[in-house]
C-alpha cells in the first residue's frame, strides 16, 4: 500500500478521507462531495493547506492552541519522554513524575483551595468524572437523594452522552437521549432572549432561575450548577454583569456544589489563568483541557476543591481511565504551562492583544450585518441581523446567514466559526497586533462579501 502524504494530490487525499474517516459533527455523506480542506501545517496563527493557501486561524484550532502552532520544545520533550517512559496507567497505587508534576502545578495556578487534579483524557472525559464526582461526594456525606445538577440550554459541556447531556444543546439531546438527574434552565443571552428587559435586570432574572429551579426540585435534591463563565460552543455568549454575582450567592445559600467549566476559558483566554478569577466566583470543580496543552497533546482533568477531595477520598472512587495522566500528555502540558509563564503570554492578553482586539472587535458594529458585538479577553463574537434597532432575528431558517458569512470567510483564508447566526472568534493567544490588522481585512472583506450575497438571495428579511 502506498505511503499517504501532504505531498499527494488533494482530490486523492479528499477521495481517501471521504471513503475511510468519520467526521466529527459533520454529514459525512456530504463530504466527498463537498471536499474537505487538507492542512498540511502550521506555525504561529497560520495554516497551509494541501494546495498551498496559508490561512489565518482565528479560532485556535477548537479554542485551544493558546501558544501558538510550531513551538519545537513540546515535540521535543513528548519524544524525551516517549523514550525515558511513553505510558504507565496511575491506577493501582502507582503514579508517575510527569502528572505527580502537573498535578502540583495546577494546584499551584488554580485559585482558592483547589488542590486537587483527577486527569481525564479531554474535557468531555471530565465532565462525565464530574458527575460521578459530585453525586459521589453528596452519597459519602449521607444525603445519596442530592444527585440532580442543573445546567443551561445552549451550554456546551462534551459529547459523550453524559457530558452531552450535562451541555444544553437540543440537538444533541435528540440523537443520544439524556441520563436522569439533569435539569436546564436558559442562558444569560440578553441580545437573543432579553425583551424590553435591561441587561442588568435580565442578567438578575437569568440567574434566578437558578435558585427558582432548585426551589422547584427540592433544595435536598440538587448537588450542584454546572456552568461555562463564557458560554463558548453556545456563541460566545457573555453573561450581564449582574449574573455571576448571583449566581454566587444562590450556591452559596443552597449548599450546591459550583462546577465552573474552564474548557475553553482556560489558561489565558479571559485575560486571567481562568475563567473564574476573570468573573469573580468560588467554584469547588473546575473542568480544564484544551488550552492545558495548547491542543499538542489530549489531556484534561477536574480541578477539585479541599473539601470535596477530601469527602470523596474516603472510599475508593470507581472511577478512572486508562490514559488518566499519560506521562507524554502531562510532560507536554507542563511545558506549555511553562511556556504561558515565562513568556508572560497572559499579560500580552491582558495588555497588548487583547485591548487591541476589542477596540477593532466592537468597531464591528459599524456594519449593516453586525447588531451585537461582545468580547472577553480573546474570545468574541458578533450577532448579526437585519435590523440593530429591535435585535431581530432573519426570516430564514436559523444558521442560514451565519454559514454564508462563515463560508466567505474561508474562501477568504480566514478560520471564523459560526453559531447559528452568531460569528465567534477564539485566535491563539500570541496573536501580534499586526496578525489582528490582517484578520480584521479579513473579517471585513467577508462581512462585505456575506451582505451581498444575503441581499441577492433576497434574504435580508426579518422574522415576523
Amino acid at each position: 500500500m502506498a505511503t499517504i502524504t501532504n505531498h499527494m494530490p488533494t482530490a486523492e487525499l479528499q477521495a481517501l478521507d471521504a471513503a475511510h474517516h468519520l467526521h466529527p459533527f459533520s454529514a459525512n455523506n456530504a463530504l466527498g462531495e463537498e471536499g474537505t480542506r487538507v492542512i498540511t501545517r502550521a506555525r504561529g496563527v497560520w495554516l497551509n493547506d494541501s494546495e498551498g493557501e496559508e490561512i489565518l486561524d482565528a479560532m485556535a484550532g477548537l479554542w485551544c492552541v493558546n501558544i501558538g502552532y510550531g513551538r519545537d520544545e513540546l515535540a521535543e520533550v513528548a519524544a524525551r519522554q516517549m523514550r525515558e517512559l511513553p505510558y504507565y496507567n496511575t491506577f493501582f497505587k502507582t503514579t508517575h513524575v510527569p502528572a505527580i508534576a502537573l498535578a502540583q502545578k495546577l494546584a499551584e495556578l488554580a485559585p482558592g483551595d483547589l488542590n486537587h487534579v483527577f486527569f481525564a483524557g479531554g474535557g468531555s472525559e471530565a465532565n462525565d468524572t464530574n458527575i460521578r464526582m459530585v453525586r459521589t461526594y453528596w452519597q459519602n456525606k449521607g444525603k445519596p437523594e442530592k444527585n440532580v445538577i442543573i445546567s443551561r440550554k445552549n451550554a456546551y459541556h462534551g459529547s459523550t452522552v453524559g457530558s452531552s447531556a450535562l451541555g444544553g444543546m437540543a440537538g444533541m439531546h435528540a440523537q443520544s437521549g439524556m441520563i436522569p438527574g439533569v435539569h436546564h434552565i436558559n442562558q444569560p443571552n440578553w441580545w437573543a432572549e432579553g425583551g424590553d428587559m435591561d441587561p442588568e435586570e435580565f442578567g438578575l432574572a437569568r440567574a434566578r432561575e437558578l435558585e427558582e429551579a432548585i426551589q422547584e426540585l427540592g433544595e435536598d435534591r440538587v448537588a450542584a450548577f454546572i456552568a461555562e463563565p463564557v458560554q463558548g460552543a453556545g456563541g460566545v455568549i457573555v453573561a450581564p454583569d449582574s449574573y455571576w454575582p448571583e449566581i454566587q450567592r444562590i450556591c452559596d445559600k443552597y449548599d450546591i456544589l459550583l462546577i465552573a467549566d474552564e474548557v475553553i476559558c482556560g489558561f489565558g483566554r479571559t485575560g486571567n489563568w481562568f475563567g473564574t478569577q476573570t468573573m469573580g466566583i468560588r467554584p469547588h470543580i473546575m473542568t480544564i483541557a484544551k488550552g492545558l496543552s495548547s491542543g499538542y497533546a489530549p489531556i484534561g482533568g477536574s480541578i477539585v476543591c479541599d473539601e470535596v477531595a477530601h469527602v470523596i477520598g474516603k472510599d475508593e472512587f470507581n472511577h478512572g481511565y486508562t490514559y488518566s495522566g499519560h506521562p507524554v500528555a502531562a510532560a507536554v502540558a507542563l511545558e506549555n504551562l511553562r511556556i504561558l509563564e515565562e513568556e508572560n503570554i497572559i499579560d500580552h492578553v491582558r495588555n497588548v492583544a487583547a485591548p487591541y482586539l476589542k477596540e477593532k472587535w466592537e468597531a464591528l458594529t459599524d456594519h449593516p450585518l453586525v447588531g451585537e458585538a461582545k468580547i472577553v479577553g480573546m474570545m468574541a463574537s458578533i450577532a448579526l441581523t437585519p435590523d440593530k434597532a429591535s435585535r431581530a432575528k432573519f426570516a430564514s431558517e436559523p444558521g442560514t446567514i451565519g454559514y454564508i458569512c462563515r463560508e466567505r470567510c474561508f474562501r477568504n483564508n480566514l478560520i471564523m466559526r459560526h453559531v447559528g447566526d452568531r460569528m465567534i472568534i477564539s485566535p491563539p493567544l500570541v496573536i501580534t497586533p499586526a496578525e489582528i490588522d490582517e484578520m480584521f481585512v479579513r473579517i471585513r472583506r467577508s462581512l462585505d462579501e456575506a451582505q451581498a450575497e444575503i441581499e441577492k438571495q433576497g434574504l435580508m428579511k426579518s422574522a415576523s
